[in-house]
């Protein structure tokens, strides 16, 4: 892992405990960085998952960065490298029985890459390397080269999108097994390898949708706050930032119009400068909470205007399983297969939007019906116990 699995950090997270607890036998590697990664960790090693860390420095991962500046990979595939952690999975694969190593994102492509050539040179058993991509990196950057708000995530997105399209395709096509969360990444990820003359197998890039936790995020009986809206999401990823500025300055102005008394709660950790100013006595910017569950539960609408971005939107699935009715840009749920209308409200523009909102606001019996539809979808389409034996599955097919 490139960094340590956390609640925040979903995917993993999940995927990890349902792995363990289906009796796979998990060993986590990865840096940490902060407080609350080390307690997640010790969460995890008290579920009965191993957990091989080592301390990882802000100032580590810039010198990483400043390293790879004259070369042509992607700043993102150094940003948490750490010779000694490297040094550490070798050690793994030769002393212990290893069925299959699971690389996370690019930012940990390179410790799967340093494992392959590890057994290659020193004739060791190949081990099945299967690289959880996530989502298609390249096509995140090229849309926020054009679509994000702050100047300076559009100046980076600039600069690491040439690096990133050479490299994720031609990383991809050394793994045995590809995964991404939608089949929108999927193919963008295909289609990026065919650009690139890549070697990329199609039936070895694979779909492994996000899950939500259905029994940590769930409805509660407490009434909602029938006039207040909610935006969850870490405030520190350029395009949550980006949908919550625009939202706040496009759409709300519409909204307040028609209802003054509406209020917005803007719920995640780390809010930028440009998000942060956002408050006042209409719009809550809470920074980091311990729980969002309550914003969830007591709001009426939760509100996903995400302009652009790639893959599933945990957001959007925690929203959904805790029974509240969500209003969301195409973008958001562009990797669903939830249903528009009965499981989620679908709005286009500002215009649109503060209209689908206002008219949801108004019909309080229809914001039950989406609620619930949207907690029946996730019950059925994004149980992380279910998406797990997907994994296992891929995993022993790698394997074979």
């Amino acid at each position: 892992m490139p960094y340590a699995p956390t609640r925040i950090r979903t995917r993993p997270f999940h995927l990890i405990r349902a792995l363990a607890a289906a009796g796979h036998d998990v060993t986590v590697i990865t840096p940490w960085g902060r407080p609350e990664e080390q307690s997640a960790l010790a969460e995890m090693a008290a579920a009965g998952v191993r957990v091989v860390a080592e301390p990882i420095s802000r100032l580590r991962s810039v010198w990483n960065c400043a390293r790879a500046l004259p070369g042509r990979d992607p700043l993102q595939a150094h940003y948490s490298w750490l010779p000694r952690l490297a040094r550490r999975l070798a050690c793994l694969i030769r002393d212990t029985s290893v069925d299959v190593l699971h690389v996370e994102h690019l930012r940990g492509a390179r410790y799967g890459l340093e494992a392959a050539d590890l057994m290659s040179r020193a004739g060791l058993r190949r081990l099945p390397i299967v690289w959880d991509s996530v989502d298609c990196i390249s096509s995140l950057f090229r849309r926020a080269a054009t679509e994000s708000a702050a100047a300076r995530v559009r100046a980076a997105a600039k600069f690491e999108l040439p690096r990133t399209e050479r490299y994720e395709p031609h990383v991809a096509a050394r793994f045995d097994r590809v995964l991404m969360t939608s089949e929108v990444d999927r193919l963008d990820l295909l289609q990026l390898a065919e650009r690139a003359s890549a070697n990329l197998r199609s039936d070895h890039v694979a779909v492994v949708p996000n899950g939500v936790d259905l029994g940590y995020y769930c409805p509660s009986t407490d009434a909602r706050e029938p006039l207040t809206l909610v935006i969850t999401g870490k405030m520190s990823y350029h395009a949550n930032a980006t949908a919550a500025v625009r939202f706040v300055e496009e759409v709300m102005p519409a909204v307040w119009r028609q209802l003054p008394d509406v209020r917005l709660c803007i719920v995640g950790k780390d809010p930028p400068p440009d998000v942060a100013k956002l408050g006042g006595p209409k719009v809550l910017v809470t920074g980091v909470v311990e729980d969002i569950r309550p914003y969830l539960r007591r709001a009426a609408i939760a509100v996903a205007p995400i302009q652009y971005g790639v893959g599933i939107q945990n957001k959007v699935l925690e929203a959904f399983a805790c029974g509240t009715p969500v209003v969301a840009t195409p973008q958001a749920v562009s990797a669903l297969e939830a249903k528009p209308g009965r499981d989620v409200v679908v709005a286009s523009g500002p215009a649109e939007l503060a209209g689908s909102i206002i008219s949801l606001l108004r019909d309080p019996g229809r914001q039950v019906s989406i609620g619930a539809a949207g907690r029946a979808f996730v019950e059925g389409h994004h149980d992380w116990r279910t998406i797990a034996v997907r994994l296992a599955e891929i995993y022993s097919d790698a394997a074979a």
